[in-house]
Order: C-alpha cells, then sequence, then structure tokens
C-alpha cells in the first residue's frame, strides 16, 4: 500500500483539524492534501512517474510537506541529502543517485549551473520560489480541487533515499520502502502510545511524514534541520509553551541546548510526555536535566530502547567504565549481539552458532525488525559490509558499527563504534568505557581514545581553556598534576591500567551537524604526529 494514502484518510476523517502549523500560518488536513494533490497533478504533467528520483532542496515548511505527499502519490522516489556534508561529497552523492528531476529553492539550483554533469540525467527541474533560470518550471500558486489519482505501490517499492551525514567517509543513500515507513509508523503508535490529536514539533522535516499517518498535529520549529547544535533555544522552548507539543524527536545536541536554556531559566515543560533522542552519544547530562524540567509521567527514550526507567545505579556503572545503558531493546526489534569482524558476513543461517556471542561479552550490535533497511543505494561494497542476510525469512540484519553488549537483565550496553577500537598488544580497548574513567577527572572537558601502531593514547580536552596554557601542559614532563591524576585513575580498571600515553588537545574536531561525534580520525593522525 502506498504510504500517501494516510493524508487522503486523515483529510476525510478530520477534514478541519489543523495537520500543520509553520511561523505565522496553519493548514488542516484537507488544505495539506488539496495542496499535495494540486503538486501530484502539476509534477505527473511534467513527466515524473512511478520510480523516479527526485532530490528534493526545499527549506522546512508546507511546501515540503505537499511536494513529500506529492511525489509519493505518484509513486516517485524523494531523495533527501544534507547539503552541510561538503560540496566534494553532495557533489559525488547527487552524480551517485542519477536523478530524474530536482526540486528545490533557488539557491540550491545554483548547483545545476556548477555542476552540470552530476545533473546530466535530471530533465525535471523544478523551481520553489522566484525563477532565476530559464529553462525551468514554477510550482503552481492556484489550489486545485481534482483529487489525484495515488498510484498503488507495493510493501517492497521504495519511497525515499535518504543519505546519511557521512561522519565517516562519503555518505551513503539509505533506501526505504513503502512498507519500511508503514512498519515505523504503526511502531511509533504502539510503542510510544502516540495517538491522534496530541502535538509533534518535527526537527527533521520527513518526520511529517508519521506525524500525519497517526493523525497528530505538527509544530514545524524555525530552525536549519542540518544544524541543530546551532538551533536557538528561546525560539524552541516558546514553540512548545505556545503550541502545548507533547512529543517530539531530536538529536541530543538540540535537545542538550533547549534543557540547558530551560535549566537557567527555570522553565517547565508541562504539556511534554514524550521525548524521543537519536543522532549522537546522549550526555547522561542532558538526561537528568529532563527529570527536572518536564512531568514524573514524561518519557524518555533513545535509538535502541527505554531509558525512563534507567535505575541510578546504571547512570553509575557508566562512569565506572561498564559503557553506557540504553535500556531495554523495542519489542517489535530484535537486538543480537555477535563476534567482532571488518569482514562481509553475506547469511546468518539458523544453525550457524558461531556469530553470537555470550551475554556480557562485547561485540557488534546487530538488529533485525520491519524498520530496518535492505541496502544502500548504488553501494553492493558497503550494503555487503553492513547487511547479513537471514534465509529464513529472506530478511536483513543490520550491523549497526556499534560496539557493545547485553547484560543478564537484558539490557543493552553501548560501548562506542567499532571502527573506534583500539587493538593493543594485549587487549581491545573500546572507547565509551575508557573514556568514562579519564572523564571523572575535575578539569576533563572530554577525552578520546585513539591507537597510534599498537599504542592505546587518551587525549584530554580541558573545561578551563582559558586559564590554561595548551603549550605549556604539553611540554611539561609527563608526571605534571593533571597526567598523574589521570594516570591513577586508569591504573584502578582493569581496561584502562595499560593506557600510559596522555597529550592534551585544544578543542576536538567535531561533526558540523550534532556539535557531539568526536572526529577520532583527525586526533589519531595529530597525536602520531606529536608523538613521532
Amino acid at each position: 500500500m502506498n504510504v500517501a494514502h494516510y493524508l487522503p484518510l486523515r483529510a476525510e476523517k478530520s477534514p478541519e483539524t489543523k495537520a500543520l502549523y509553520f511561523l505565522n500560518s496553519s493548514w488542516t488536513f484537507s488544505e495539506l492534501n488539496l495542496k499535495s494533490d494540486t503538486y501530484a497533478h502539476f509534477l505527473k504533467k511534467q513527466g515524473i512517474e512511478k520510480g523516479h528520483r527526485i532530490i528534493l532542496m526545499v527549506r522546512p515548511g508546507v511546501e515540503f510537506v505537499a511536494l513529500t505527499f506529492a511525489l509519493l502519490k505518484i509513486g516517485a522516489i524523494s531523495v533527501l541529502i544534507d547539503p552541510g556534508i561538503g560540496k566534494q561529497y553532495l557533489k559525488h552523492c547527487i552524480r551517485e543517485v542519477e536523478p530524474h528531476g530536482f526540486i528545490g529553492i533557488p539557491k540550491a539550483h545554483l548547483l545545476r549551473w556548477l555542476w552540470p554533469s552530476s545533473f546530466k540525467t535530471s530533465l525535471y527541474n523544478i523551481v520553489v520560489g522566484p525563477k532565476w533560470f530559464l529553462g525551468i518550471s514554477t510550482l503552481p500558486h492556484s489550489i486545485k480541487k481534482t483529487p489525484f489519482p495515488m498510484v498503488e505501490t507495493q510493501d517492497t517499492d521504495p519511497a525515499a533515499i535518504i543519505f546519511t551525514t557521512g561522519s565517516t567517509g562519503i555518505p551513503k543513500g539509505v533506501i526505504y520502502e513503502h512498507g519500511m515507513f508503514e512498519a515505523q509508523i504503526k511502531i511509533l503508535q504502539k510503542t510510544y502510545g502516540i495517538k491522534e490529536g496530541e502535538v509533534d514539533m518535527p526537527t527533521f522535516p520527513l518526520f511529517v511524514l508519521f506525524s500525519v499517518a497517526m493523525g497528530t498535529t505538527s509544530v514545524i520549529p524555525d530552525m536549519d534541520p542540518t544544524k541543530p547544535a546551532q538551533c536557538n533555544p528561546l525560539t524552541l522552548t516558546q514553540t512548545i509553551l505556545d503550541h502545548n507539543v507533547t512529543y517530539s524527536f531530536g538529536s541530543p545536541a538540540l535537545w542538550n541546548r533547549i534543557t540547558q536554556y530551560c535549566i537557567e531559566h527555570k522553565i517547565h515543560l508541562p504539556s511534554m510526555t514524550l521525548i524521543l533522542i537519536a543522532g549522537a552519544p546522549v550526555p547522561s547530562t542532558v538526561l537528568e536535566r529532563f527529570q527536572k524540567i518536564v512531568s514524573p509521567e514524561a518519557r524518555v527514550y533513545t535509538p535502541y530502547g527505554a531509558t525512563e526507567a534507567l535505575p541510578v545505579t546504571s547512570g553509575e556503572w557508566g562512569t565506572s567504565g561498564y559503557g553506557t545503558c540504553v535500556g531495554k531493546p523495542l519489542n517489535e526489534l530484535q537486538v543480537k549481539i555477535i563476534r567482532i569482524t571488518d569482514q562481509s558476513i553475506l547469511t546468518w543461517d539458523k544453525g550457524d552458532n558461531s556469530l553470537e556471542i555470550n551475554p556480557g561479552t562485547i561485540g557488534e550490535i546487530v538488529v533485525k525488525g520491519p524498520m530496518v533497511t535492505k541496502s544502500y543505494f548504488n553501494r553492493p561494497k558497503e550494503t555487503s559490509l553492513a547487511k547479513i542476510k537471514d534465509p529464513t525469512d529472506g530478511s536483513f540484519w543490520h550491523r549497526m558499527g556499534d560496539v557493545g553488549y547485553i547484560d543478564s537483565q537484558g539490557r543493552l550496553w553501548f560501548c562506542g563504534r567499532k571502527a573506534h577500537r583500539v587493538q593493543t598488544y594485549s587487549q581491545t580497548l573500546y572507547t565509551i568505557p575508557c573514556e568514562a574513567i579519564f572523564n571523572q577527572h575535575p578539569e576533563v572537558f572530554r577525552s578520546a581514545l585513539v591507537g597510534v601502531s599498537k599504542t592505546p593514547v587518551i587525549i584530554i580536552e580541558l573545561k578551563d581553556k582559558k586559564n590554561k596554557s595548551f603549550e605549556k601542559i604539553s611540554k611539561i614532563s609527563k608526571m605534571s598534576k593533571i597526567k598523574d591524576e589521570l594516570l591513577i585513575l586508569a591504573r584502578r580498571h582493569p581496561h584502562t591500567q595499560d593506557i600510559q600515553t596522555i597529550l592534551f588537545h585544544p578543542s576536538f574536531p567535531v561533526d558540523i551537524r550534532h556539535n557531539a561525534k568526536i572526529n577520532r580520525e583527525k586526533l589519531a593522525l595529530w597525536a602520531k604526529e606529536k608523538l613521532s
């Protein structure tokens, strides 16, 4: 079934209910459906058909939502690429996806002029806004009341290609099928108890699709969704209060700014009953702040499972180097821990007991469920490294690229990225458990474990950067006060006692999007240069 069927369904059931708020305007489900139908008629007339890949570079708002549903109704595939990934990556992704068309704001259309070879397959080019160029079409302004005959699709038909942010190499296009979106919608409703009439603040534009499907109202925040770390917490907090937002999905960087602002200004968010956090590691301080600004009944979830019932002892274990507890997996999601390997695992036969490892042992996290994607677009090598086929039912296990373990209570513990593990002469070290030990020091803002050959190195970023001379610190003897205290901390724990090399860095390189993911690859090169 075409996942776009939810919009006309809601328009028929609740025509006057508000579907969307953006800035000072609002649209009912009926108005949004009519706008989407109008765009679908227009796009179809332009030549866009089922299976066409259409890059969508439109700012969050009603046009983005209406166009997304219009493309779904046609059976076309929306291609979403974060423009903040950098020019070379962006150019590569556009060329790789071989778009049939391009819909974007005038500024985005400059890319077609700058990189004509990447757009040589793009025949249907439409501008959203003022027309700066010849040879492109503009969206219609008048709304037609003629329903669009929605194209029938299969569950396995692609609905969207969403490119990863590319924190490790060239971003990959993840193929989402209509059936996967359907499964995500059902799981959201069942797992989190989201009901019709609730109010969502979607911080990623495509999440409006889920809100419409569930019959909830979307309040699109005034922010750049590609830069959550730079959001204005005052604006977003006011949006939550003004519209009585009940639930929202956002990155740790976004919630970090909002919760910090609320604590500083003694603001409570009584309407919020459900908070979903994903995109980067979730600092415990963010979870602690939430306890002070939302009602006791409010629930906070991370990508792997619930943390609302996370016991205090789990937090204590986290600082002792056991990893980060992310709760019990969702019922609809199977989670297993397999032995660590950098090689492809093509299939996982039912009788093969060599892959899965015992509880309490750190390995790679793999997940399986109806919402788990099957492949990357035009990336057979990356697909083979990330997917394991289950021959019993034809489904796929997705290798998360994360390492962790499941404890005796069935809770999942996160221990870092597989690619960031450090193999020493005596053992394998993992970032989160090791860094947690050094992060206990009152002078440490954050730390990063890297490997220089077989030597484990901890790099430290101090809290007080203004009053510390990093040049001076790096030149004084190893037995300086801070280094000495850090080495004492390290010796208290078996997994850090072999770490004897500590370096100080003025400011860690982090990802632009979340301002949280440490670029350990850059730090490893820096450390190698320092130690040579």
